[in-house]
């Protein structure tokens, strides 16, 4: 299955989440909310987190008829876990429009992100039991959690490879292992294909995240709708930098410490030097590398589901985070 197969395959499965969740939201009887939360949903998105869910869940055969209800509330945590961040952030534009809490400000979108978190948990106790309910509220945790460590970072200037993995596998990877784990988890999987999920999940979590940090460098901004070393004008320490830095040498070094205590002009006035130093010292090779090594990891282990035809496009999703530009 090639790329332009898997997305036309998931773009059927994506039209059917939204039905879904359409149908599911129609219950919201406050104006306001119910217009903060569309705007938060069906602003675009990849369905990446209810997908997975459907997917798993298709891997011991034909899931059972609820299951998307069940996936829905993963992309509802998603859209939650955005609208915070964008609070916190102070954010004026995601996916190239408008953030939520510039046009309708921030309490409101608190309240709104806070409906969705709500109404996630009561679905998915609802309709996956005690199983789903435990999963999502520890991704909750860990997502929280992890926001507190991404604060506590940038108090430092440097932080360690070790540290920048912690915030991911709660910013990212928890809750898509959680989607992942709770698909298979409704179809009445054995705990060992529960855990093949669950690593296939978190690597593939991790790997997205890697390939964000390579784009936002190495991306065109036409096709990722944000403009080229975002991070670094930030002064965000994501893995190409860290690599970097761990292996330049010392006058190198030493230019690269100086943007980052520096200020945000004069780190956008220097991309290209920063850029330069990360090429000399292999940061986007080698970022990549770890990428590539974490999706074999996450596709090893589904190895356990033989030669299932759900398989195919789980594998195909791997490929396509390598793969994809945006």
């Amino acid at each position: 299955m090639n790329n332009a197969e898997l997305l036309a395959a998931l773009k059927e499965q994506g039209a059917r989440i939204d039905a879904v969740m359409e149908e599911d939201l129609a219950i919201i009887q406050s104006p306001m909310l119910a217009e903060i939360i569309r705007h938060a949903i069906f602003q675009g998105g990849k369905r990446i987190r209810p997908l997975l869910t459907l997917l798993a869940a298709s891997l011991v055969g034909p899931p059972p008829a609820d299951t998307a209800r069940l996936a829905i509330s993963f992309e509802y945590l998603h859209a939650a876990s955005l609208l915070h961040d964008d609070v916190i952030d102070h954010a004026i534009l995601r996916r190239g429009a408008k953030t939520a809490n510039t046009i309708w400000g921030m309490e409101p979108v608190i309240l709104a992100g806070d409906y969705l978190h709500a109404h996630a948990m009561a679905l998915a106790s609802e309709v996956g039991g005690p199983a789903a309910m435990a999963l999502i509220g520890r991704a909750t945790a860990a997502m929280v959690e992890s926001e507190f460590l991404q604060m506590h970072n940038a108090r430092e200037i440097l932080i360690s490879e070790e540290k920048y993995f912690q915030v991911l596998m709660g910013k990212t990877a928890a809750l898509i292992a959680a989607a992942c784990e709770a698909g298979i988890a409704h179809s009445q999987g054995s705990p060992d294909q529960r855990l093949a999920l669950r690593t296939y999940g978190t690597n593939l979590g991790l790997a997205f995240q890697i390939v964000d940090d390579l784009l936002d460098y190495l991306g065109d901004p036409a096709k990722t709708g944000k403009g080229v070393g975002n991070d670094f004008q930030e002064g965000k320490m994501t893995l190409p930098l860290i690599k970097t830095l761990a292996r330049a040498e010392a006058d190198d070094r030493e230019v690269l410490v100086a943007l980052l205590k520096g200020t945000p002009r004069e780190r956008s006035r220097q991309l290209a030097t920063a850029r330069t130093l990360m090429e000399k010292y292999q940061g986007f090779a080698l970022a990549r590398a770890q990428a590539e090594s974490l999706l074999r990891q996450a596709l090893t282990g589904l190895a356990i589901f033989g030669e299932a035809s759900a398989k195919e496009p789980l594998t195909g999703l791997a490929h396509y985070v390598l793969s994809r530009d945006k």
